[in-house]
């Protein structure tokens, strides 16, 4: 293995479009992340972006291949895959989904809560994270007390707040306006520098894939790295 913290290696991911259709997606992909790094990824429609993300958020399982996380295999397990996914990784989608009944603080307490952090250090970290993106002053607010973008902010907390290796962020800004949407990146790029994560975001704002480290494109099933 290589120094990877997220390595897809001969990914295939094939559907059936009726009896005599296969429709190959992923074909054969490879794909390696280092801790710090941030990259792009971009995808036309239907190109397979959300198959590949969820298959390397060991969401969904390849027709064949192997996917490493932490340098540890992800096999056939549900309990090993289970174990890795909340221990490995974070996600943050274009909408943010965070529980309206609970303030900015809970939301990014529950997943610690869940792996059994204690309340006293989920309190002290959540604090810290809210505070890294700007959001200090709005921490006992609740989502729909919140903009877009605040909203937004603290979902990328409540995806690191278990200092996952990788963050796989899908379209992450692509509901907020461009004013908003910098602010919001420059959020997500302070949270993978400070904890030194990998991250792999798929966007369609090219200036925005401009600032990250790297740029891949998927396309006919592979990955090529355009910077």
């Amino acid at each position: 293995m290589s120094d990877a913290v997220l390595a897809l290696k001969g990914i295939v991911k094939t559907y059936n479009k009726g009896q005599a259709n296969q429709i190959t997606v992923l074909d054969e992909l490879d794909l390696e992340l280092k801790a710090g790094q941030l990259v792009a990824l971009e995808a036309p429609s239907g190109s397979g972006k959300s198959t590949l993300l969820h298959i390397a958020g060991l969401l969904d399982t390849a027709d064949a291949g192997t996917v490493h996380v932490g340098g540890a295999l992800a096999d056939g397990s549900d309990r090993l895959r289970t174990g890795l996914r909340r221990a490995s990784l974070g996600f943050v989608y274009q909408f943010h989904h965070l529980l309206p009944e609970f303030s900015a603080l809970e939301n990014v307490m529950l997943p610690q809560l869940a792996a059994g952090v204690g309340r006293t250090v989920a309190d002290e970290w959540s604090r810290h994270l809210l505070g890294e993106v700007g959001l200090s002053e709005r921490v006992s607010h609740r989502p729909a007390e919140l903009s877009g973008g605040e909203q937004q902010r603290v979902a990328f907390c409540r995806a690191v707040a278990n200092r996952p290796k990788v963050l796989l962020a899908d379209e992450p800004t692509g509901n907020l306006d461009p004013g908003t949407s910098d602010t919001v990146f420059q959020a997500l790029l302070g949270l993978v520098r400070s904890q030194n994560m990998a991250a792999l975001v798929a966007t369609h704002n090219p200036e925005l894939a401009a600032r990250m480290d790297r740029r891949a494109r998927l396309e006919m099933g592979r990955i090529s790295w355009l910077s």
